[in-house]
């Protein structure tokens, strides 16, 4: 009898604790309810669930640790450029508020003088990557959420040993969790040959419940502060061996010369200060601008726990409700907040042709039937959805045939609230006509789903679908 109330009280005092933060800094209503619900009927494991996936990060001071403080006064100071005055260069009203609005969340200025190469696929990725590591003359600096071992990353590897040959800095950055495979013999290799190789949101004693869930998602590489690279593509042979469950992973990239590298690498800066404390922003060869002649205009757009907002969701957002035209979208885990699901309902409601591009199949069935289970919804408001045979790993959406955005960003919860991501805006019309161009070709391939058979599915389809959404927040 005693071990039971000694566990009661336990339980009591763990759903209390649980209670007060979901009461004080939960968002939604709806959200706060189901936790407040699991908390109380699954004692312990409840309370350990919301711990991982259920606090919020934004509002919850208790929980923010030493490094999250850190980040934060950090992107004050790296991201310290004073607001350019270019707006009056952009062509339209909704160019401005979405370049405005991404200034005003992360002080990340438009750059107006790039010249921005569409990669489509991983083969052209990597053939980019290396021409360039090849050429660089003072640094090389590289950040993926996913590196693994493999034909790419053993030939990428070679060309840094090379270049640490030539005296050429090294620095590389790794997310914990999705470079886990990496080898600890390679990590070795690369630091014995003076490279300088750290992972971001490293699993440590003391601080692994509260990091666990908040994944570095970027992909980066900056060469000499002239050439920049960013997307979709990690570092891993999926984007190039057929023999794998989902074939090869199609997926977009770009490469941006010109003054918004230097956007691109103190985001680069900044997470390397955090996983390191060695704080490059001093240096004028890390952080000097390089504007080319080309006037493509080019603005970073950086989002994680450690800003005030949901700054990756509002951006795709505000593309969504000022469309006035065309909306596409290539993301392979579509699985939309209520707030990014109404808006595209109403942008299809309201005249604006809303395209989305999405694989039939994933390297996720929880996330593929949670995916499908939008569709009916979005169908019957005017969504037309086109489903890809091959795995779509690009994260691209394109308004108007003027802006485009290319990144790390998936349409879900986790890129919104939970992970570090970045994307590239290019505010260009020919640019945005190459990406067009790829996206049509795509879609031509790819099979429009009819309403009328889609509702006609079977009702284990439609369950697992329903059962698959309940953990949408966690995907």
């Amino acid at each position: 009898m005693t071990i039971y109330y000694v566990l009661f009280c336990v339980h009591f005092l763990l759903f209390s604790w649980a209670f007060y933060n979901i009461l004080y800094f939960g968002v939604k209503p709806s959200k706060s309810l189901s936790w407040i619900l699991i908390t109380f009927f699954f004692p312990f494991l409840g309370v350990f669930a919301f711990t991982l996936f259920g606090i919020n990060r934004r509002k919850l001071k208790f929980f923010e640790l030493k490094e999250t403080k850190k980040r934060k006064n950090y992107i004050k100071k790296s991201f310290e450029d004073k607001k350019e005055k270019h707006l009056e260069v952009l062509d339209s009203i909704k160019a401005k508020k979405i370049s405005s609005l991404v200034y005003n969340n992360t002080n990340i200025p438009l750059k107006t003088k790039n010249k921005v190469t569409v990669l489509k696929n991983g083969k052209e990725t990597f053939k980019a990557l290396s021409e360039a590591i090849k050429n660089a003359k003072h640094f090389i600096h590289l950040q993926y959420y996913i590196i693994e071992n493999g034909k790419i990353f053993s030939e990428i590897k070679e060309l840094l040993l090379q270049k640490r040959k030539e005296n050429v800095e090294v620095r590389i950055l790794y997310d914990a969790i999705g470079s886990y495979s990496l080898s600890k013999s390679v990590k070795k290799e690369l630091k014995d040959a003076g490279c300088y190789i750290y992972p971001e949101m490293a699993l440590k004693f003391g601080t692994f419940l509260f990091t666990l869930n908040f994944r570095n998602h970027r992909k980066i590489a900056v060469i000499d502060n002239n050439i920049g690279f960013t997307g979709g593509v990690n570092i891993s042979d999926q984007y190039i061996t057929e023999n794998t469950p989902l074939g090869i992973w199609e997926d977009a990239h770009i490469k941006i010369e010109g003054d918004a590298v230097c956007s691109l690498h103190k985001s680069f800066i900044k997470d390397y200060f955090y996983a390191t404390e060695e704080d490059l922003s001093e240096q004028e060869k890390y952080t000097a601008s390089c504007p080319l002649k080309s006037n493509t205009k080019v603005q970073i757009v950086s989002s994680g726990p450690d800003y005030d907002q949901s700054v990756v969701m509002q951006q795709y957002l505000s593309f969504i409700n000022l469309a006035e035209k065309s909306i596409c979208v290539m993301n392979p885990y579509f699985i939309p907040t209520f707030s990014i699901l109404e808006a595209f309902k109403i942008a299809a409601l309201s005249g604006v042709e809303v395209t989305l591009l999405l694989p039939k199949k994933g390297d996720s069935k929880t996330a593929t039937y949670s995916m499908f289970s939008y569709f009916e919804d979005l169908m019957k408001a005017g969504v037309n959805i086109y489903l890809r045979d091959d795995f779509s790993h690009s994260k691209v959406i394109f308004i108007d045939d003027e802006i485009a955005s290319v990144g790390s960003t998936n349409f879900d919860c986790r890129s919104f609230e939970h992970n570090y991501e970045l994307n590239a805006i290019i505010f260009d019309k020919d640019v945005t006509a190459e990406i067009r161009e790829e996206f049509k070709m795509r879609k031509d391939l790819a099979n429009k789903i009819d309403l009328e058979t889609f509702l006609n599915r079977s009702k284990t389809q439609k369950t697992l679908e329903r059962l698959c959404r309940f953990f949408s927040p966690l995907l």
